[in-house]
């Protein structure tokens, strides 16, 4: 389906659903990837090798062929709400294309993914950019005016997690230092903020949610986002206890003093005490965030996408799959089932992050507008090249076919994005009314996606303006009537104001019909 990889959903008919959403969704083709090649291993393994290349592959590779061309561009974070550079995207990315490149080689088509090992390179090499050193916290999106601090850096971890690569820290193993420092800052944003968190200790687990500035639905913790919490932890278990060591670095220290108030960095082997200690208490840990699931869970044990950070009632959607699939794989992190390896043990940062800018197409814009002196149309929309939603940004129009203004750039191919005009004058920004502009661009050549400026933010006002004048019409009409029927004389013979009135709403109906 070229050129519906990214979109955020797909109906039966594989049409794409093309409502005003957050697209693209660059995290859904690596997704899709990883379970299909998961799903394709497993055939191997039954020496069902036919229909892994006939019907698998072809979807694999079209979706991995959409990673490789793709992404080192902005697309909506696994949220659905910031258009930029994505934590979770780039590591689902990274560890697709691994698992890409090793199914290749082992069903001989490798000379298909020839440009994926080197594509994943130049991810990895990415992923290191949203280290913060500073705040020693993964940045999760590099767009959204956020701090940055969001379970996507969690979520992360634990759905790349390879017990082989150890506390890696270059792929952000749930055990390594950096994933455990941000994992810290993570929780710690939600102690103040969550009512029902209130005098919870300092080292225990609390309801944790998307990220502390969320105010969807009033901001509330999330069952998923606190069983990842549990989770990281359980990842990292797994790992210390088949090294049978636990490492203390400078970024990981808060973390584990947390447990171990006297702990300094340092290797401590499963023979010692502090090694002992800190397991223990993390284990004890992790237990808590799955308490608090549990404590919020009713009695049916159905999950809903959160629970209030007051009352701690379920709230928002129910019977949320994803939390549902959260309770899942954190209870068997617990019992310290370890997944197949995806590849991550060994691999090297590049010295140099290089970019692939992907297969492009030249996309003419125009719109019909009219303006005044001194004022000009400028384009905007989801895609970096449309500088992602930004006014400040916003790409100027040429206006020389005025009053067609125009401007062409390369978008690249084979996405599905929107797009709005904006008007520019001594400052004030005059956005064009809503919907978004749908644009999908062809897989090769040039497009041209032409509109006319739409003023129906004015209409509408009128409309409404107008069907409130008529309502009014009419319930002056029904009350002069009724004074005629009464005896009023305020009314000269051969003129009626309910007659008058009645006309004056009849016109207005018609104006109205013209306008829808």
């Amino acid at each position: 389906m070229p050129g519906l990889s990214g979109t955020s959903d797909i109906g039966s008919a594989f049409i794409a659903f093309t409502d005003p959403w957050g697209r693209p969704q660059k995290d859904g083709p690596a997704l899709r990837s990883t379970s299909l090649i998961t799903y394709a291993n497993w055939l191997l393994g039954q020496s069902n090798t036919t229909y892994v290349t006939q019907k698998l592959w072809p979807v694999i590779k079209l979706d991995l062929d959409y990673v490789t061309d793709r992404w080192n561009t902005s697309g909506y974070d696994l949220w659905e709400e910031v258009s930029s550079a994505s934590f979770f995207t780039s590591a689902a990315q990274h560890r697709a294309l691994r698992e890409g490149v090793t199914l290749a080689k082992r069903i001989g088509k490798t000379n298909a993914a020839g440009n994926w090992a080197i594509q994943a390179d130049n991810i990895l090499c990415f992923l290191q950019t949203y280290w913060n050193p500073t705040g020693l916290h993964v940045t999760s999106n590099t767009g959204g005016g956020r701090s940055g601090i969001d379970a996507n850096s969690a979520l992360a971890s634990i759905h790349t997690f390879d017990a082989a690569a150890g506390c890696d820290a270059a792929t952000f193993q749930p055990c390594s230092d950096k994933a455990l420092a941000s994992l810290k800052v993570y929780v710690d944003s939600f102690r103040s903020i969550y009512p029902i968190n209130n005098g919870i200790a300092a080292h225990d687990a609390v309801a944790t949610g998307r990220y502390p500035e969320d105010v969807y639905y009033g901001g509330n913790p999330w069952y998923l986002t606190t069983a990842a919490a549990a989770e990281q932890l359980y990842d990292a278990l797994i790992v210390w206890k088949a090294q049978k060591s636990v490492t203390v670095t400078s970024i990981s220290l808060a973390f584990f003093q947390q447990f171990l108030p006297s702990v300094q960095p340092g290797t401590f082997t499963s023979n010692s005490t502090t090694y002992s200690k800190l397991l223990a208490a993390i284990k004890e840990n992790a237990d808590g965030f799955l308490a608090i699931n549990a404590k919020f869970t009713p009695d049916d044990g159905s999950l809903s996408e959160q629970f209030n950070r007051t009352t701690g009632e379920p709230t928002s959607a129910k019977h949320l799959t994803w939390s549902y699939a959260s309770a899942l794989t954190v209870f068997a992190a617990r019992e310290g089932r370890v997944p197949a390896s995806w590849g991550a043990k060994g691999l090297k940062v590049p010295s140099v992050c290089k970019a692939n800018p992907g297969p492009m197409v030249s996309a003419t814009f125009t719109v019909v507008a009219d303006t005044v002196y001194g004022e000009n149309i400028y384009l905007t929309g989801s895609i970096d090249q449309l500088m992602n939603w930004s006014p400040d940004n916003a790409l100027p129009l040429s206006a020389s076919s005025y009053p067609t203004w125009s401007i062409t750039l390369d978008v690249p191919a084979n996405t599905i994005f929107e797009y709005k005009f904006i008007r520019k004058n001594n400052g004030q920004v005059t956005w064009e009314s809503d919907p978004n502009n749908q644009a999908t661009t062809p897989a090769s050549g040039s497009v041209v996606f032409a509109t006319t400026w739409r003023y129906m933010a004015f209409l509408e006002k009128f409309r409404k303006g107008a069907e409130k004048a008529s309502i009014q019409a009419r319930a002056f009409a029904q009350a002069s009537s009724h004074k005629v029927a009464t005896g009023s004389r305020d009314f000269v013979q051969g003129f009626t104001l309910p007659g008058e009135a009645e006309k004056a709403a009849g016109i207005l109906d018609s104006f109205l019909g013209r306008l829808l």
